[in-house]
C-alpha cells in the first residue's frame, strides 16, 4: 500500500466517498470530510502507511492549496464594493473574534488546570494551519496537538457554522461570511462558497484578517497575561 499513486488515489477516492454518502442521506451537516478522513486512517492503520509516505504521496493536493487559496481574490474582486461598504464592521468582528478566541483558550485552559503546552497549541485554532503551527512552535505549543485542532475547529465551522447562524437567524451574507471565515478558515470557506459569492469572499478575507491579528495579538495577549 505504499505505492504513490495507490496512495493519492485513497485521498480522492476517500472525498468522493465522503460526496456520495452526504447526497445519499441528504443530512447538511455530514461534511465529506467527516467520512474521509476516518476512511483514511482506518486504510493508512490497517496497511502499517507511514505518515510521511502519505503525505508524500500527496504532496500535489497540499501544493494545489496554494492556487486555491489565490484563486479567491477573484471572488473577493467581483464582491469588493460591498465589501469596502462593510470593512469597517469586518476588521472589528475580526478582531474582536481573535481576542475571544484566544482569551477562551487561555480562560478554559486555566480554570480547568491544562498545562501551558496544551493551552499555547489550542490558542491558534482558528488561523489557517501554517500559520497556526508555526505561533504554536514559537510560543511553545505542540505542532501535532496544534494541527489537530486547526482541524476540528475548521470542520466544526464548517459543520455547524451555518446551523448555529440559521437558529440566531442571521440571514446578511457579509455577517454569515465573518463568522465563519473568522472561526473556521480554509474548510469553513469552502463551506461558505456553497451558500454563496459574497459569503464566500467575505470568509476569505477574515481567513486573512485572523491569520494576521493573531499572528499580531496573540504574542501580546500572553505577555499582558503572564503566560
Amino acid at each position: 500500500m505504499n505505492n504513490g499513486a495507490a496512495l493519492l488515489a485513497l485521498t480522492i477516492g476517500a472525498y468522493i466517498l465522503g460526496v456520495w454518502a452526504k447526497r445519499k442521506t441528504g443530512f447538511g451537516m455530514l461534511h465529506p470530510l467527516l467520512v474521509a478522513v476516518p476512511v483514511i486512517m482506518a486504510v493508512l492503520k490497517g496497511f502499517h502507511v507511514p505518515t510521511q509516505d502519505y503525505m508524500q504521496a500527496n504532496r500535489i493536493i497540499t501544493f494545489m492549496l496554494g492556487p486555491c487559496v489565490v484563486s479567491l481574490a477573484l471572488v473577493l474582486y467581483d464582491n469588493l464594493p460591498i465589501i469596502r461598504k462593510h470593512m469597517l464592521p469586518i476588521l472589528t468582528a475580526v478582531i474582536v473574534g481573535c481576542i475571544v478566541g484566544i482569551g477562551s483558550v487561555w480562560a478554559l485552559g486555566e480554570i480547568l488546570g491544562l498545562d501551558r503546552v496544551f493551552i499555547a497549541s489550542m490558542e491558534p485554532k482558528s488561523i489557517t494551519a501554517p500559520i497556526a503551527v508555526e505561533l504554536s512552535s514559537y510560543n511553545g505549543g505542540n505542532v501535532a496537538l496544534t494541527a489537530a485542532s486547526v482541524v476540528i475547529c475548521g470542520l466544526t465551522g464548517a459543520v455547524l457554522g451555518p446551523w448555529i447562524l440559521n437558529v440566531c437567524r442571521i440571514a446578511d451574507p457579509v455577517a454569515r461570511g465573518v463568522a465563519i471565515g473568522s472561526a473556521s478558515h480554509g474548510i469553513g470557506t469552502a463551506r461558505a462558497l456553497e451558500e454563496g459569492a459574497l459569503e464566500g469572499a467575505v470568509s476569505g478575507l477574515c481567513m486573512a484578517l485572523m491569520g494576521v491579528a493573531t499572528t499580531f495579538l496573540l504574542p501580546l495577549f500572553n505577555r499582558i497575561v503572564g503566560f
